[in-house]
C-alpha cells in the first residue's frame, strides 16, 4: 500500500462525487524558523508601512518555472479560470508517494513556466506551494533551481532555499546571501549558525546570551547551540533529548556535535543527507529507496547506489540489493541461463520495496535481449512495460496471451477488447475506448480550470483505494487534455502493479 505523508491522509477522503471540493493542505511542518520569527517582525519605526506594488511588465513569482510550455505540451494559459487558494492547496494536497506516472505528471506541473492565475500576488501562494509539494517529495534539486531562478529574496521563498542549502552541504552560501540582503531578516539562531560558519566565535556567543535574555531561544534550543559553539560542553553530559521533528537548522547543529539523528523517520528532504559517503552506505540505501520512490532520485542514480558495493549482512535492504546485483551481473556477462535464474528474485524484491517502475527503466529494455522464453519473458515483458519504452515493447513483441494481448493494446493506445475479467481491466478498456471529456470535469474544463481539474484527476489516481468511476474518469481526462503519455502509463502501472488496495 502506498505510503502517504501524514498531513496528507485526511485529505484524500472528500466524497466520491465532490471533485470540486475545497482541499486545504498546510506546508510543509518541518520548515525551518531561520526568518520570520517574531523578533524579525518587532516595528523599528512608528511611521506607516510603505505600499509595495508589482511594477508594470515585472515577473509574478507565481509564473516561475523550470520546463516551458513548449517542453510540457501544456498550454501557457492552464490557470486561467483558478483561483490562487484553490490551486495551492491541491498541489500541497499531492502524496508523497503514489502512482508513478501521475507523480511524474504533477512534478512536471510544479516545475512549469505557466501565466500566473488571474488574483495572483506578490505573495505568491501558487509558487510556494509548488515548492512545497517538491519539497515535501524531497525534489530538493528542483526546488532549489526554482528559486534560484526567482530570486530567493523574498523572506517566505528564502526560507525554504535557506533549509536546502542545509540539507544539500551548503551552509555558506545561505550565511553570504543572508548577510548580503539586508531585507533578510534571521532568526537568533540563524544569525549564531553563521556567526560560527564565519569563524566569528565571540559575536555568535553574544547573539546566544542575547537571544536567551530576550526569550527568543528556549532553554532546549539554548543547549543545543551552546554545544555547537563549544563541542568541550558535551564532553560528560548526556546527549540530547531525541527531537523527533527537527528543522534543518537543528538537525545540521545535531550532526556537527556528533549526535547525528536518524532520517529514516523524518521527512524525505532530510533523506538527502544520508547520500553523503560519511552516513555509511546502508543509511544510503535506505534514503535511495525513499527518494527514489518519491521520484526525487532517477533510476540511474538510485542503481548506482545500489551496485556500489557488496552487501556485508543478509535481510530486508541488503537481500534487495544481493538479488538486483546477482541479475546486474548475469545481464553483464551476458548468461542467459543466469538472467533467467535470479529475475524472478530481483523481481520480488523491487515488488517488496516498491521499486518496480525504477527497476524497469534500469534493466526493461535490457531484459527485451534477453533470449528468454515461457513465464520468464512473460515477466521480462511485463517488467519492461512500465518503463518509458512500453510502445516500443508492444510493437515489437508478440502477445502470448490475451491478458499480454490486452496490456499491448493500452501500450499503443489503442480500443482494448476483449477485457479479461476483472471491474479494473473492463474501466481500463472503457477509457481507451473514446477521448470525450467526462460529464464530472466538463465544467471546469469549460471555466478554463484546466489545471486544476488535472490536479484533481492526480488526487483521484493517488487514492489507495478509488472508487472505479472517479478512476474511469479521472483516466479519461488525461486522455481528453491530449496526455496520452500519462494515461497510458498510470493504465499499466494500474494493471501490472496491482496495487489497488
Amino acid at each position: 500500500m502506498w505510503t502517504k505523508a501524514a498531513f496528507v491522509a485526511g485529505l484524500l477522503a472528500f466524497p466520491v462525487g465532490a471533485q470540486e471540493a475545497d482541499v486545504v493542505a498546510p506546508p510543509p511542518p518541518w520548515l525551518s524558523e531561520s526568518l520570520l520569527s517574531p523578533h524579525g517582525n518587532i516595528a523599528t519605526s512608528a511611521t506607516p508601512e510603505e505600499i509595495r506594488v508589482m511594477p508594470i511588465g515585472a515577473v509574478s513569482l507565481d509564473a516561475v518555472g523550470l520546463l516551458t510550455p513548449m517542453q510540457t505540451g501544456l498550454p501557457a494559459d492552464l490557470w486561467a479560470g483558478s483561483s490562487s487558494e484553490t490551486l495551492a492547496n491541491l498541489f500541497r494536497a499531492q502524496p508523497t508517494i503514489g502512482l508513478p506516472a501521475i507523480q511524474n505528471f504533477t512534478q512536471m506541473l510544479a516545475l512549469s513556466e505557466l501565466n500566473p492565475p488571474p488574483d495572483s500576488t506578490q505573495e505568491a501562494e501558487l509558487f510556494l506551494a509548488r515548492l512545497d509539494m517538491l519539497l515535501s517529495r524531497g525534489a530538493i534539486d528542483p526546488a532549489r533551481a526554482m528559486m534560484e531562478r526567482a530570486g530567493p529574496t523574498a523572506p517566505r521563498v528564502f526560507r525554504r532555499w535557506f533549509d536546502v542549502t542545509l540539507l544539500t552541504d551548503q551552509p555558506d552560501r545561505a550565511c553570504a546571501a543572508m548577510r548580503a540582503n539586508p531585507d533578510i531578516a534571521p532568526s537568533f539562531p540563524a544569525r549564531i549558525f553563521c556567526l560560527a560558519r564565519s569563524g566569528d566565535w565571540s559575536a555568535a556567543a553574544l547573539s546566544l546570551d542575547t537571544g536567551e535574555a530576550l526569550g527568543f531561544i528556549d532553554t532546549a534550543e539554548a543547549d543545543l547551540i551552546a554545544r555547537f559553539l563549544d563541542p568541550g560542553i558535551a564532553e560528560g553530559s548526556d546527549p540530547l533529548p531525541l527531537d523527533v521533528t527537527p528543522s534543518p537548522l537543528h538537525y545540521v547543529m545535531r550532526v556537527a556535535i556528533g549526535e547525528r539523528p536518524g532520517a529514516s523517520q523524518l521527512p524525505l528532504a532530510f533523506a538527502h543527507i544520508d547520500l553523503a559517503d560519511v552516513a555509511g552506505w546502508r543509511a544510503q540505501l535506505d534514503a535511495a529507496e525513499r527518494l527514489t520512490r518519491a521520484g526525487a532520485l532517477t533510476p540511474a542514480q538510485w542503481q548506482l547506489i545500489y551496485t556500489s558495493r557488496v552487501p556485508s549482512a543478509s535481510g530486508g535492504v541488503w537481500d534487495r540489493v544481493d538479488a538486483v546485483q546477482r541479475l546486474d551481473v548475469a545481464i553483464l556477462a551476458q548468461d542467459p541461463e543466469a538472467v533467467a535464474d535470479t529475475l524472478p528474485d530481483a523481481w520480488a524484491a523491487m515488488q517488496e520495496a516498491e521499486l518496480e517502475v525504477p527497476f524497469a527503466e534500469v534493466y526493461g529494455d535490457r531484459l527485451m535481449r534477453q533470449p528468454l522464453t515461457g513465464d520468464l519473458a512473460l515477466l521480462a515483458r511485463r517488467v519492461a512495460l512500465l518503463s518509458s519504452r512500453y510502445e516500443t515493447v508492444a510493437q515489437m513483441a508478440v502477445p502470448q496471451s490475451p491478458g499480454e494481448r490486452f496490456l499491448f493494446a493500452i501500450a499503443r493506445g489503442q480500443t482494448a477488447t476483449p477485457a479479461p475479467a476483472g471491474a479494473l481491466p473492463r474501466l481500463i478498456a472503457d477509457v481507451f475506448s473514446g477521448t470525450s471529456v467526462p460529464d464530472r470535469y466538463a465544467r471546469m474544463i469549460g471555466e478554463d480550470r484546466i489545471g486544476e481539474a488535472l490536479l484533481r484527476a492526480a488526487l483521484v489516481l493517488s487514492r489507495d483505494q478509488p472508487d472505479l468511476d472517479d478512476l474511469r474518469d479521472a483516466l479519461s481526462l488525461f486522455r481528453a487534455m491530449g496526455l496520452e503519455n500519462t494515461a497510458r502509463e498510470a493504465a499499466l502501472q494500474l494493471l501490472v502493479l496491482e496495487r489497488r488496495g
